[in-house]
Formats: structure tokens, C-alpha cells, sequence
């Protein structure tokens, strides 16, 4: 294509964010956080690969982790009221947030009932969702972070930048710098030091703690049980000593039966860090009984919707829901591993957070975040549960852009991106060639160059 071929850039209105692009020139500058990424995303590629050795047996589980997530939405409704009574039948209470403002007054009035006045929370992506830390600190309530990398994030006034390894985009002298800057202790690199830094740090809190929080990983209806997997033993520190436990997770984390858990969480570990199965993997279904040494005298779970039922309502964008919270399409990413997880400025980044985080805050507060993707389809092969992952940022990329006053209304903040400049552009550029002139765009045509 010659200079006279081509078509001139326009600046047109609606063109997006201006601070996601901001953050993304800026991380695509720091050559240390783009080392952090390249290093660690190059590793956790490799784990899983070498997990999924056999790729026959990958492909028959994923099949079957996606009709076990499909068969668990069809039946949602049914499903989260047989959980609620299993729950309840168990001595469980059980609470529904439409909102995250909601969930978060359930948390508070149940933290003051007990007058809690320190909270230790295992890690839970739902509780970031409600920024539950900056809530309760407000309220006069400490809320501290347990997992070793929330606790670093936290303590450095940070976001996670991974739904898995929230402090991924910091190297072991960054945190050794932290910890002797924050906790005064001697500057060291050892990995196994910093560690133990931590735990000494926090060990003492699961015992002074008023409450203890933790997210959800699957929640079973048949037999109304809590399911929750990790590595460090935080999860049960935080479910078990504290005399209360709040457990807080999306409506979509329920599942029909303890059958289906056995694959998926097969493909959750496997996927996310290349192990065969977790440290830890705890089961609640109860507060303590009577003849038990341990356990919290009560539990709470608290169902938070947060425009999940958006996507629900939606044949297609209701894939979005089967996701397992692996965070394999973010090691895969290119786009994610050149730009780190804080560009996106949401809880959820990477490929899954460009497919739900529209739901939950509105298109037009992400407008950039369909876009922020080559397409090139890595995230869908490597998703366990194999959610097409293109298909639905093309489609939301078309909701971005319809017609303030298209009558299909599908979600929030749609058309955020809409520009009756660029559809007049596009107009006169299909009506130029003859071979694709239609009468119906003739200039006398009442209604040519329509949106």
C-alpha cells in the first residue's frame, strides 16, 4: 500500500482511557518490572507444561471441567438455594450481597455484634472486590492479610498484580527492602528468610484475632461444604483459630456435587502452579460441635453477586462464570506479561479480568480493557475450563461499541466507546469502492451514514 493508499489516522471522540494507556507506557518503561514478569510467567508456563505432559488426558479433563462449570450454571439458581440449605442445615449462616457495598455491611454488622476489633483474612479475591481492608479500617477495625504475598502487598500500600501471586511483580531484593524499610529487620534476599520473617510476623495475629476471613474455591451444594485450597496453612490458621470465621465468595463458585471438585481442582493446581495438588486443602462444612478441640464457634458465608447475574443472563457472556480463578491465561498472556497486573487498574487483570471486570463495574469504566488483547488466542487454549476467551472479547468489543439508543441492552456502561464520527468514517469508506455501493447509502437516501 502506497502513501496515497492509505487511510489517514483520525483522532475521533470516545477514544478510551487515558489512564490505563498512561499506566501501560509506564510499566512498558520499567525494564525491572518487565524482567520480574518475563521470569516468573517463563516459569509458571514451564510448570504447567511439564504438569500437562500427557496432552490427551489434558484435553479430556478440560472437556470435562467445562461441562461440569456449564452444567453447575444451567442449574444456578437450584443450586445456590440447595447450598443455602446444606449450609444452614449445617449450622452455617447464610448471607446474600447484591453489591459489594452490601457484602460489606454484612461483614461489619457482624464484626461488631462480636465487637471485633482485628480481623486476619486468608486469601480471598471476592474480599478484594469489596476492598474489605480499607472498609474496616475505616470502621476502626485492623484488617490484616495472612497470605505471604497479600501481606507484602499490603504492606507496601499495594494492589495484588495476580489473582494467584498477588506480589508477583516484586523480586526478592524488593521485598527484602520492604520488610527491613517496614519491619526494621536485617536486609536479606534468602527466600526461606523473608519467609519465615513473615510468618513470625503473623503468627502471633491468628491468635489475637477477633475474626477470620477467607475466600471460597468451590462451595458444594450437595453436601453444603466450603472448599478451599493453598500452600502456606494461612486459609486454615485464619478458618480455625479465630472464634469467628467469615467466608466471602461469588455466586458462581457453586458445584453440584464433591464428585465434580476431584477434576477440578485437579485442573485448578495443575493449571495455576504446576502442582499435583495443594499443601492444603480444607473442607468446611460447620462451626465447631461440641465434642471438637477446635474450630470457630461460628460461620458465616456471605454470596455476593456484583454484576455476576449480568453476565448470567447472557447465553454467551455467561462463559465468563465458568472461570476457576487459576490465572493461567495471565501467565500466557502477552499483553499481561509485558505490562504487569496494576496496569489495569482493576482487581481482575489479565485476559479473565478484560471478560469480567466489565460486568462488575461497567464497560464504560474499562473501555480500553476488550482491546487490551492481540487476539492471539493463547489464553483459550490454556484455560482448564476452556472459556473462549477471544470469542467473548470480540463481543464485548461490539458491545463497546453499539448505539447509545440500540434497543438490546445487554450490560452496563455499553456503548461507552460508540462514536457516530468513526461509524460515518467507516460509511464513507464501504460506499467509496462501486463494487460495494448499495442504493440504500446513496447521498439522497434519507437515511445514509445512519449509526
Amino acid at each position: 500500500m502506497n502513501a496515497e493508499q492509505r487511510i489517514p489516522a483520525i483522532q475521533i471522540e470516545n477514544a478510551g482511557d487515558p489512564d490505563f494507556r498512561a499506566r501501560a507506557r509506564k510499566s512498558l518503561k520499567d525494564e525491572q518490572l518487565r524482567r520480574n514478569f518475563r521470569t516468573a510467567m517463563d516459569s509458571l508456563m514451564t510448570k504447567r507444561a511439564a504438569a500437562f505432559s500427557d496432552a490427551d488426558e489434558r484435553e479430556r479433563l478440560r472437556e470435562m471441567g467445562n461441562h461440569i462449570r456449564a452444567r453447575a450454571l444451567s442449574k444456578l439458581p437450584e443450586l445456590l438455594e440447595r447450598l443455602e440449605a446444606n449450609l444452614t442445615r449445617n449450622g452455617v449462616k447464610v448471607h446474600w450481597a447484591e453489591t459489594v457495598d452490601e457484602a460489606n455491611n454484612i461483614v461489619l454488622e457482624i464484626a461488631r455484634a462480636h465487637e471485633a476489633r482485628q480481623v486476619i483474612k486468608g486469601k480471598s479475591m471476592v474480599s478484594e472486590e469489596m476492598e474489605m481492608n480499607h472498609f474496616l479500617d475505616g470502621h476502626g477495625i485492623e484488617c490484616l492479610e495472612s497470605d505471604m504475598g497479600e501481606y507484602i502487598v499490603q504492606l507496601d500500600h499495594e494492589k495484588p498484580s495476580h489473582i494467584i501471586m498477588p506480589a508477583i511483580h516484586k523480586n526478592a531484593g524488593q521485598v527484602a527492602s520492604l520488610f527491613h524499610d517496614k519491619l526494621g529487620v536485617e536486609y536479606t534476599k534468602d527466600v526461606d528468610q523473608l519467609i519465615q520473617i513473615g510468618r513470625r510476623t503473623l503468627r502471633q495475629k491468628f491468635f489475637e484475632a477477633d475474626i477470620g476471613v477467607s475466600g471460597v474455591n468451590f462451595a458444594v451444594a450437595e453436601t453444603g461444604t466450603l472448599l478451599l485450597v493453598e500452600n502456606e496453612g494461612n486459609g486454615r490458621m485464619s478458618t480455625t483459630v479465630p472464634p469467628v470465621h467469615i467466608a466471602v465468595t461469588g455466586i458462581e463458585k457453586v458445584v453440584e456435587n464433591l464428585r465434580d471438585v476431584v477434576p477440578l481442582l485437579s485442573l485448578l493446581t495443575r493449571s495455576a502452579l504446576g502442582q499435583p495438588i495443594t499443601t492444603y486443602v480444607n473442607m468446611i462444612s460447620g462451626p465447631r460441635k461440641a465434642h471438637e478441640l477446635d474450630g470457630p464457634q461460628e460461620v458465616h458465608l456471605i454470596l455476593l453477586d456484583n454484576g455476576r447475574s449480568q453476565a448470567f443472563a447472557d447465553s454467551e457472556l455467561r462463559q465468563t462464570l465458568n472461570c476457576i480463578r487459576c490465572g493461567a491465561c495471565m501467565n500466557h498472556c502477552p499483553v499481561y506479561t509485558r505490562v504487569g497486573g496494576h496496569t489495569y487498574g482493576e482487581v481482575y487483570p489479565g485476559p479473565i479480568g478484560k471478560i469480567i471486570t466489565p460486568h462488575m463495574v461497567g464497560l464504560d469504566k474499562v473501555p480500553d480493557h476488550p482491546s487490551a488483547s492481540s487476539l492471539c488466542g493463547a489464553c483459550g487454549e490454556v484455560c482448564p475450563v476452556k472459556i473462549p476467551i477471544p470469542t467473548l472479547l470480540r463481543r464485548l468489543r461490539e458491545e463497546n461499541v453499539k448505539a447509545p439508543d440500540d434497543p438490546h441492552k445487554v450490560m452496563r456502561g455499553q456503548g461507552s466507546k460508540y462514536s457516530r464520527q468513526e461509524r460515518l468514517i467507516w460509511a464513507a469508506g464501504a460506499c467509496s469502492t462501486p463494487a460495494r455501493r448499495c442504493t440504500a447509502c446513496s447521498a439522497s437516501s434519507p437515511h445514509a451514514f445512519a449509526p
